[in-house]
C-alpha cells in the first residue's frame, strides 16, 4: 500500500513495486490520476488497486485499509508517503496552515498505521514512513513541515519498539531534497499554494531513485535510511556541532529565491 501515490515519490514507488510483481494498493486524493495509473499498469500486465483517499480524514484511512483487505485478504507493506509542505516564518504563518500540514503528514500516517497494524502483525510485514531530514534538523521557514516529520519519526520509533516481539519491520525513510511537485504546492503563510519551487529541481535526486532506495531498504528490512550526501552530513553534524550547523542551515535557506528569512 502506498499513500500519496498520484505524484512524486508515491507514483515512483507504485511503478517500482509493480515492476517487481507486487500488487499495489494506491491511495491519493487525485482520482483521475489514480485511474490513469491503474489503466497504464494494467496494459503492462501489472496490478494496482486505486482507492481515492484523503489521509487527513480518519474514516478515509479506515476505508483504505478495509479495501485492501477486501481485495487481497492481507497487507504485507504499508508505505505512508502522503505529505504536504509549507514555507513561511513561524511569526507570519497562520495557525491553520500548521494544522493542515500536521493533519496530512502526521495524522495521515497515524491513522493508516493504526488501522493497518493488526494486519502487518499477522504477516510480520513492513510499516514504512517517508519522513525527511527535516525530521532530524528543524529547517527555517518550515515549522509545520519539520514538526510533522519529527512527530512521524517519534511515532515510528515507538511502534517499532512496541512490536519487537511481533517481528513487524518499521522503516523510517528520510529523503533529502527530491525532485517532485511538493514545493510547488507547498502552503504559504496564508494557506495559498506557493506555486513555484525555490530550488532547481533538475539538480535534486529523482523520485525514481528515492523509490528504488526505499524498495531496497524494505527488502533488507532496514530500520532507517537517510538519502543524499547532504542529508547524511546534516544528521551527522547535528549530533556533534549543532550550533555551527544552525548557522550553516540559516545561510543555506536565506539564499533561496524569495526566502522568508530575508
Amino acid at each position: 500500500m502506498v499513500t500519496g501515490a498520484s505524484s512524486g515519490i508515491g507514483e515512483a514507488l507504485v511503478n517500482e513495486l509493480t515492476s517487481h510483481g507486487a500488487r499495489v494498493v494506491a491511495a491519493a486524493r487525485n482520482t483521475a490520476k489514480l485511474q490513469q495509473m491503474q489503466k497504464s499498469l494494467a496494459e503492462k500486465g501489472q496490478e494496482m488497486l486505486a482507492v481515492p483517499t484523503d489521509v487527513s480524514i480518519e474514516s478515509d484511512c479506515q476505508n483504505l485499509i478495509q479495501a485492501a483487505i477486501d481485495k487481497y485478504g492481507k497487507i504485507d507493506v504499508l508505505i505512508n508517503n502522503a505529505g504536504i509542505s509549507m514555507r513561511a516564518l513561524f511569526e507570519d504563518v497562520e495557525l491553520d496552515v500548521l494544522r493542515r500540514v500536521m493533519d496530512v503528514n502526521f495524522w495521515g500516517t497515524a491513522y493508516c498505521s493504526k488501522y493497518a497494524l493488526p494486519y502487518l502483525q499477522a504477516t510480520q510485514g513492513s510499516l514504512v514512513a517517508v519522513s525527511s531530514v527535516a525530521g532530524y534538523k528543524g529547517l527555517p521557514g518550515r515549522t509545520g513541515y519539520s514538526a510533522s516529520k519529527f512527530a512521524i519519526n517519534g511515532l515510528m520509533e515507538v511502534i517499532r519498539i512496541e512490536n519487537l516481539h511481533n517481528n513487524v519491520h518499521v522503516l523510517i525513510a528520510c529523503p533529502g531534497f527530491t525532485s517532485s511537485n511538493i514545493r510547488n504546492v507547498a502552503l504559504a503563510a496564508n494557506g495559498s499554494q506557493q506555486g513555484e519551487s525555490p530550488l532547481d529541481e533538475n539538480k535534486l535526486m529523482s523520485a525514481e531513485r528515492v523509490a528504488h532506495k526505499i524498495a531496497g531498504a524494505i527488502h533488507h528490512r532496514k530500520n532507517n535510511i537517510i538519502l543524499t550526501a547532504q542529508g547524511k552530513a546534516t544528521v551527522y553534524l547535528n549530533k556533534f556541532i549543532p550550533q555551527f550547523l544552525n548557522k550553516m542551515v540559516f545561510k543555506h535557506f536565506v539564499h533561496e529565491p524569495n526566502s522568508p528569512l530575508k
